[in-house]
């Protein structure tokens, strides 16, 4: 860490000089402006005009790459914020069909991308999404809800043997795949420019690394209603072949655990230090419900009863991240001045 003296130039103002290295990369020169962003902990940032234009462009070689690598690159690309993604052969010969496909194929995953410029050398795409028309808090809360719906039609397919059903659900998981790597992308930008953690709605950085797990906890809960689903679809007649009673404790297992991930995000978002503190007690109430409705399931053929535990792994599992989740919002809620702590 480099350290500056702070001298004084009148009565009332202090001043530090600009590392000339700095200057130079983000070309600040005497007499441009350049803005000031105040965070926690005493934090000043400061920022050039050429960090807050965001028009930055990305050029991917694709003669280098395999198909599937490009789709990767563009991923990548979107996710550290870029603007522009331009995908071009250097030795100025026709783009793969491969290749081609890969572009079209990214840019169907990814929130707010598009071509805007194809030639046979050279295709362009551009990200039109701006971070003001977000909130991670919105963002998240959109990810639950996605990954709440997989969940519920997975196991309505299961109570009532219905394949279009988990067929619905694992048609949602292209879209929480979309929210949650739109999440990534804003995480990214705003750690590069924390002007930006305005417009995301954030009194600061500090919650964004916080907001990166809870995200991925997402992401891994909406994966859990996508093996369900899956499950569903590949079971005889659809169905766990368990009697009305289990199906019902599993679907009142569901509903819990929904409950659960609802809060998770919500006491996250709000800070709510209280209501973090009820997800770990929910929580408490159904950590055994896996090997309770396990242990009172009659005989059944050793895959079917495979089956049925899977789905109650997977209901636990997005317990635990729901818990996780709480946890990030114990550590937030607890950075802040309030009733349950004292920050000098």
């Amino acid at each position: 860490m480099e350290t500056r003296k702070v001298q004084r130039l009148g009565p009332s103002t202090l001043a530090m000089t600009l590392p000339a290295e700095w200057a130079k990369e983000y070309n600040v020169n005497k007499g441009d402006e350049v803005s000031l962003r105040m965070g926690g902990k005493g934090m000043l940032a400061v920022m050039p005009e050429s960090v807050q234009q965001e028009e930055s462009e990305a050029i991917i070689h694709a003669d280098s790459l395999e198909a599937d690598a490009v789709e990767r690159a563009i991923l990548a690309q979107y996710v550290l914020g870029r603007r522009i993604i331009q995908v071009e052969s250097d030795s100025d010969e026709t783009l793969e069909s491969t290749t081609i496909n890969a572009v079209y194929n990214a840019e169907t995953q990814l929130m707010g991308l598009g071509v805007i410029e194809e030639t046979p050398e050279r295709i362009t795409i551009r990200c039109s999404v701006d971070p003001e028309d977000f909130t991670l808090a919105d963002l998240l809360e959109r990810l639950e809800s996605t990954g709440r719906t997989m969940r519920n039609e997975a196991i309505r397919a299961l109570a009532h043997g219905n394949p279009d059903l988990a067929q619905r659900a694992l048609n949602r998981e292209r879209q929480a795949n979309k929210i949650f790597v739109l999440l990534l992308r804003l995480i990214f930008t705003a750690h590069q420019n924390p002007n930006l953690t305005r417009a995301l709605e954030l009194d600061d950085g500090f919650a964004l690394i916080g907001h990166r797990s809870i995200a991925k906890n997402l992401e891994l809960t909406a994966d859990n209603a996508e093996d369900i689903a899956e499950i569903a679809l590949d079971a005889d007649d659809h169905t766990l072949g368990v009697d009305d009673t289990t199906m019902r404790r599993i679907r009142e297992f569901t509903d819990q655990v929904n409950e659960i991930t609802e809060k998770g995000v919500t006491c996250a978002v709000t800070r709510d230090y209280e209501m973090a503190l009820d997800v770990r007690r929910l929580f408490t109430e159904i950590k055994d419900r896996e090997q309770e409705i396990l242990n009172d399931i009659d005989e059944m053929p050793n895959r079917d009863l495979l089956r049925v535990r899977e789905v109650l792994v997977s209901l636990q599992q997005t317990a635990q991240y729901a818990v996780r989740n709480a946890e990030i919002a114990t550590n937030l809620a607890l950075n802040e001045q309030s009733e349950f702590a004292t920050i000098k």
